[in-house]
């Protein structure tokens, strides 16, 4: 499945920091970040649903984050 996140991640700098933590939480997994796009997109392949986990990280860092459908 695609998840597909709206985020107030605006630069590579910030998105390089992100890496990590993600990378954590989806070892193995395809996920990008489209800057470009007004909405900041994070999109995850993943087979299974971790919207909720995505969400909280990002919180945490204090981006906002919310599912797109």
């Amino acid at each position: 499945m695609i998840l597909v996140f709206k985020t107030s991640v605006k630069t590579k700098l910030q998105a390089k920091k992100l890496k990590p933590h993600i990378d954590r939480i989806l070892p193995n997994r395809k996920w990008n970040f489209d800057l470009e796009d007004c909405d900041s997109i994070l999109r995850i392949e993943s087979e299974e649903n971790i919207s909720v986990m995505i969400i909280d990280l990002l919180n945490n860092h204090q981006y906002s984050c919310e599912e797109l459908e």
